[in-house]
């Protein structure tokens, strides 16, 4: 169990120093904007989401106690 612990407190802090580097992600979204009978028309949309600063903070300091409280037990 105190090794599960260590790995999840490292995995969220990865995941945080992620966030900190590359704050925003692109995607691309596919919408139908037409349809008539058997044919469609669709568009490809470009989207951003960017990652909050409080998400990045929390995962960073969460993995960070993980990994400290499983080390010391």
């Amino acid at each position: 169990m105190k090794r599960l612990v260590l790995i999840f407190g490292v995995v969220l802090f990865l995941l945080g120093i992620i966030a900190v580097v590359h704050p925003t992600f692109e995607y691309h979204r596919r919408e139908r904007v037409a349809k008539f009978g058997p044919v469609e028309a669709t568009m490809d949309e470009p989207k951003t989401f960017q990652v909050p600063t409080a998400a990045t903070v929390a995962l960073l300091v969460s993995g960070l106690v993980l990994a400290i409280v499983s080390m010391k037990r």
